[in-house]
């Protein structure tokens, strides 16, 4: 008899953005001659860099040769593109990286999502409440979350940590000691963001308790506040205590390329029952090292190309346009009345929707009368029920649209 592994009966029935387009494929269908704009899921419409594409196109032609010919590339990532991250994105911060504490990875959902790998099953797992999906759904897969309370919409074993606009989307210290704990800023889905002073209380915590932080920095390239870290290894001390995850899909129009990178400083240990001291910077590269082949040798050198002066240029003018889209779904959904967060650090807007409105019912109502996409906030977690999340990842053409058949709305 095959048997399963039954976490996988934990998960809710579908995953979030499944869902979306699901709804979104019936309304089309029974709808063929309405115009839907999709400000929904994260993805991106601008094309990828002039730049970016030119290295692609030269990598590809070195596969025409014996002597240039490229077979499996080492599991960690290329040096070549290592040390353009360890220069540009940390040296230049003042934060001081080796590259055998960078990971390349086809994702940094992959990353988020894997990571788990390396931990006891047996860690209370702390997430904030709204929440990126795969967090939560990762750890239910590999048996830390306990049963699921349908009244409640939340896990027995999973401590949820608020960050609404009563806190103002500060999350607290867990009451409870945890020993994982998962931090995205800029946030994704409210957009908003914590300063440096505030990152530092959770690296304390983290110190103090013995516990990780799993930093995703996907959208650091949208930070404009000074005080906003775009790292958190500018907090002293967090490189002891946390792994932080980035991506080129948002900056750098990777979403169907697929390229990332995690940071697994030497610093930081993990314990095994006995109390001994393991670097989880060899686990995670033993993991790798068994199942994952590295990515691939043209998309890496696609990513390289980000840090040249013309591809920084370029990438910088993809992440204004998308910016720029956000500041005007944030001034439009204000002028029409509404309570919005977000949008400034950040290509996410979160919403408030008036008091009682269900967020899925808010969806409904703006596809049926609008013919635009959205994402329900209850889809991020119990505390996201009553909001509602737009990206800036449309075209600016469909963004202003958007924003004017919203504003017609009854």
């Amino acid at each position: 008899m095959i048997k399963i592994n039954e976490n996988f009966l934990e998960l809710q029935e579908s995953y979030l953005f499944a869902t979306i387009a699901k709804k979104v494929a019936e309304f089309t269908k029974e709808n063929p001659d309405k115009k839907v704009i999709k400000l929904g899921i994260g993805d991106v419409t601008r094309p990828i860099p002039q730049a970016v594409l030119k290295a692609m196109h030269e990598a590809t032609d070195e596969f025409q040769k014996t002597e240039s010919f490229r077979g499996y590339g080492p599991e960690q990532g290329y040096d070549f593109l290592r040390e353009k991250i360890r220069d540009n994105d940390y040296k230049s911060r003042g934060i001081q990286i080796d590259t055998d504490e960078i990971f390349v990875s086809d994702g940094a959902k992959c990353d988020c999502g894997n990571i788990v790998d390396v931990f006891s099953e047996n860690n209370k797992v702390a997430i904030t409440d709204p929440v990126y999906p795969v967090y939560l759904d990762t750890n239910v897969m590999t048996g830390r979350s306990g049963k699921y309370n349908k009244e409640q919409g939340k896990y027995e074993n999973i401590v949820y940590i608020p960050a609404t606009a009563k806190n103002n989307f500060v999350p607290e210290l867990p009451k409870e000691k945890v020993d994982m704990i998962y931090l995205c800023y800029p946030n994704n889905p409210t957009g908003t963001t914590l300063t440096k002073e505030q990152l530092k209380i959770w690296v304390d915590y983290a110190k103090e308790n013995k516990s990780i932080i799993l930093f995703d920095a996907a959208y650091e390239a949208f930070i404009t506040d000074e005080n906003v870290p775009h790292s958190i290894y500018e907090i002293e001390g967090a490189k002891e205590v946390a792994i932080e995850f980035r991506s080129f899909s948002k900056t750098a129009g990777f979403t169907g390329i697929r390229c990332a990178f995690a940071v697994i400083p030497k610093e930081l240990k993990g314990y095994t029952e006995s109390g001994e001291k393991i670097e989880l910077n060899k686990l995670w590269n033993r993991r790798q090292c068994t199942k994952f082949n590295g990515v691939s040798y043209v998309t890496q050198r696609a990513a390289e190309a980000i840090y040249s002066e013309e591809g920084k240029k370029q990438v910088k003018e993809n992440i204004n346009y998308y910016k720029e889209n956000a500041k005007i779904i944030k001034k439009g959904l204000e002028e029409a009345g509404y309570t919005v967060y977000g949008g400034v650090n950040s290509p996410y807007v979160w919403l408030k929707l008036p008091d009682g409105t269900k967020s899925w019912d808010f969806f409904d109502k703006l596809l049926k009368e609008a013919n635009v996409v959205g994402t329900p906030g209850v889809g991020f977690g119990p505390s996201g029920e009553g909001y509602f999340r737009l990206t800036g990842f449309g075209t600016k053409e469909n963004t202003i649209e958007a924003i004017e058949r919203i504003k017609k709305m009854k």
